[in-house]
């Protein structure tokens, strides 16, 4: 079966996929900006999340690639 094929049937078009993406650039960028104001030693942690979130924007660009050869 064909995964891309499948994510499309699933209704998701890649302009959700595009949508995505930016939308977890400026989540990465949010978390790292409130990480910056801590004082406390939940910065580090606050930081590795904010890396965490915006590695999921190539991913959703990626499947926005692929859903719109497939559309």
């Amino acid at each position: 079966m064909n995964p891309v094929k499948f994510v499309h049937d699933l209704g998701f078009r890649s302009e959700h996929m595009y949508l995505g993406g930016f939308a977890s650039i400026i989540i990465a960028l949010l978390a790292w900006l409130v990480s910056r104001g801590k004082k406390s030693d939940d910065k580090a942690q606050s930081d590795r999340w904010g890396i965490f979130v915006g590695h999921w924007a190539p991913t959703f660009f990626a499947l926005g690639l692929a859903l719109k050869n497939e559309e």
